[in-house]
C-alpha cells in the first residue's frame, strides 16, 4: 500500500497552484476550488495507485466541501506520519 509523505503533498499542491489558471481554464465546471479539489483528488488517486474500493463515493453533485472530505479521507489513510493536510488544501485553494 503506497503511502503519501507531507512533502510530497506539497509539491502535488505546489505543482497544481502553479498550473493553477490552465487547469480552471481548462475544467470550467464548478468554482475554481472545486475544480482544483478535483485535480488534486485525481492526483492522489493516480500517486497513490488507489482501489476502487478506496476511493470515495459522491451521492449528487459533489462541491467544495466535498471534495475536501474525500481528500482528507484519503490522506486519513495513506499518509505517512502526521501532517495537517488542511494547511496544503487551503493554500491551494486560497487566491
Amino acid at each position: 500500500m503506497n503511502e503519501i509523505s507531507e512533502t510530497e503533498l506539497s509539491r502535488i499542491c505546489e505543482g497544481i497552484r502553479a498550473d493553477r489558471d490552465k487547469i480552471i481554464k481548462h475544467n470550467p465546471i464548478g468554482s475554481d476550488a472545486e475544480v482544483l479539489l478535483w485535480m488534486l483528488l485525481n492526483c492522489l488517486n493516480s500517486y497513490l495507485s488507489l482501489s476502487e474500493m478506496e476511493m470515495p463515493c459522491f451521492t449528487g453533485k459533489p462541491d467544495e466541501a466535498t471534495y475536501r472530505e474525500a481528500i482528507l479521507y484519503v490522506l486519513r489513510k495513506r499518509a505517512a506520519g502526521d501532517f495537517d493536510a488542511e494547511s496544503y488544501i487551503d493554500n491551494l485553494v486560497s487566491k
